[in-house]
């Protein structure tokens, strides 16, 4: 970039010295300030989507809304772990992470070790209208075709679509729908009917509840009930290492 430069005067350069010395020693604090916080979590975010509201701070994985048969599940009900994903159809993250959680069910989920568990939380701050949008289409497709209609319909989504609110919903998801066989007509309607909104608020609010302040959050369910938290779209070594911590658990 081209800038108009004037002769620096006798006190200039050092006085510029001296600031550029503080910013240097200001960035070097604060970096690590924050890799010394970082280091300290469990599995933490290689890449997040931030939810821009003040109030999403804390909470405890406690508070996780106990997994029933009323879930989307992919795998065994009864393994003894579970990841339990709160997700934005929207998000980018969140299609990287999609691809992650599908090697993990195929080397864990085969064998009935691991269980799947998607709930939905749009960032509506993020991606309005859209993403609760496709949350809505999904349950759609539950209703319509069951527990493997919505596991197609979430697979192809994220397969087909760029995400960051560039989705051409009112194409795309009567195709998904055509070509996972539902009735494209039930599936508008149910769409139109706001039967699900209260579902997808509860969703959005247990994410809160349980810490989550950004796409994707997950939490690693043992056996025993002791809980990981799952931060971001964590490369599916991460997921590797919490799933086997989780299976050591008695």
């Amino acid at each position: 970039m081209e800038i108009e430069s004037k002769e620096p005067n006798n006190l200039s350069i050092p006085i510029a010295i001296v600031i550029a010395g503080a910013l240097i020693a200001g960035a070097v604090f604060f970096s690590n300030k924050e890799g010394g916080a970082a280091s300290s979590k469990t599995a933490q975010p290689q890449a997040v989507e931030k939810k821009a509201v003040a109030d999403q701070q804390g909470g405890s994985l406690d508070q996780m809304l106990p997994i029933s048969k009323n879930d989307h599940i992919r795998g065994n009900i009864d393994a003894p772990v579970k990841i339990v994903e709160y997700s934005d159809f929207e998000c980018p993250f969140c299609k990287r992470f999609h691809s992650a959680m599908q090697q993990a069910m195929d080397e864990y989920g085969k064998s009935g070790k691991v269980a799947w568990v998607y709930r939905s939380f749009p960032l509506d701050s993020l991606h309005p209208i859209k993403s609760r949008a496709e949350s809505v289409a999904a349950e759609c497709a539950n209703e319509l075709g069951g527990n493997e209609a919505f596991w197609k319909f979430a697979d192809r989504f994220f397969e087909l679509t760029p995400s960051n609110n560039q989705t051409d919903i009112d194409a795309v998801l009567p195709q998904i729908a055509r070509e996972i066989g539902l009735n494209e007509k039930d599936f508008t309607s149910c769409r139109a009917s706001g039967k699900y909104d209260a579902h997808i608020q509860e969703s959005i609010d247990n994410a809160i509840a349980t810490g989550g302040n950004g796409t994707p959050w997950s939490i690693v369910v043992a056996k025993n009930g002791k809980k990981y938290p799952l931060s971001g779209a964590q490369p599916y070594a991460s997921v590797k290492q919490l799933v086997e911590s989780a299976l050591q658990e008695k």
